[in-house]
């Protein structure tokens, strides 16, 4: 009856093979690539940008902290799920001052990723042809070691490596 033929005219649906699944075509790291710890943005003026973040915005805001070894004052903005880290330079030497002169209003000047081992990463990523900034990590703003990678190597981003 009705039945039958419906069963023999409907099209047949192919379902797609999953013998090779996706992570097969990643090749196996000796370390692994973590959350997204912060976004960076460089800001002309530090106090109206941690005025809009905590009093405009009601974030809750750090307090003010010099990296002189990396020539930037630096402020956290907590979010739920990560954190922005505003910028302003600390000295006339510093990358963000020079950053700033190209962007006068500010901008995005990078993003960090956390890693499970930044050594094995910096060793990989030098066997890609990934260009670090630094011969060895430097001490980040929370304390831990950091890299960053060329933004010419990473589609035009300047992307900073945290060991979790």
């Amino acid at each position: 009856g009705l039945l039958s033929r419906l069963q023999t005219s409907a099209p047949t649906v192919q379902t797609l093979s999953s013998s090779k699944s996706f992570s097969q075509n990643i090749p196996s790291c000796l370390w692994k690539l973590g959350r997204l710890n912060h976004v960076a943005i460089a800001v002309p003026d530090l106090e109206k940008a941690q005025s809009l973040y905590k009093d405009v915005l009601g974030a809750q805001v750090s307090e003010t902290v010099a990296l002189p070894e990396h020539g930037v004052y630096t402020v956290f903005v907590e979010l739920g799920n990560t954190k922005l880290e505003l910028l302003h330079p600390l000295g006339e030497k510093s990358p963000i001052a020079s950053f700033l002169q190209k962007n006068k209003t500010g901008g995005m000047h990078h993003i960090c990723i956390e890693v499970d081992d930044i050594k094995a990463a910096m060793t990989e990523l030098k066997k890609k042809k990934i260009r670090i900034l630094s011969e060895e990590p430097k001490i980040g703003a929370h304390g831990k070691p950091v890299i960053f990678l060329h933004p010419k190597d990473c589609h035009g981003v300047l992307v900073e490596l945290e060991q979790a």
